[in-house]
């Protein structure tokens, strides 16, 4: 069973968007080809975004709420954070609030983080212990 990490414009993608991108994540999850992990810094990211204005798809409290659900049902929770000694080992993200994902992922030992974030995709061929791409190229795996 496949690990993954996502980051929080991949969760929107899914939940709120239903981005048709996000649909292989989704659609291996349910055939439970793959489990999705997040730990509480990545949640915390996701909660705070879903109450942003993103004009038309502006989320009324019920919906953000439903949206949190979804994620915390579909996701395994990362209750333990890697050793500091392997987290040294991380590429540094150009955008330090991107490098939670690259830890979350280390910690879940995930196989792939998948997101859209240019930072993080310009470490993809620098990160070895997991793959770095994008939903399209997930959904192409």
């Amino acid at each position: 069973m496949l690990r993954l990490v996502l980051d929080t414009n991949v969760w929107l993608d899914w939940l709120v968007f239903a981005d048709p991108t996000a649909a292989p994540i989704s659609e291996a999850v349910a055939a439970a080809r793959a489990v999705v992990y997040i730990d509480a810094a990545c949640d915390a990211e996701l909660e705070r975004v879903l109450a942003y204005d993103l004009g038309k798809h502006s989320l009324e409290p019920w919906k953000q709420a439903a949206c949190l659900s979804a994620c915390r049902q579909a996701a395994l929770k990362i209750e333990a954070a890697a050793w500091p000694a392997e987290l040294a080992l991380l590429p540094r993200c150009r955008d330090p609030d991107d490098q939670k994902f690259l830890e979350a992922a280390l910690a879940a030992q995930a196989d792939y983080l998948v997101t859209k974030d240019q930072a993080l995709l310009e470490l993809a061929r620098r990160e070895r212990r997991f793959r770095i791409l994008t939903p399209l190229e997930f959904g192409g795996l």
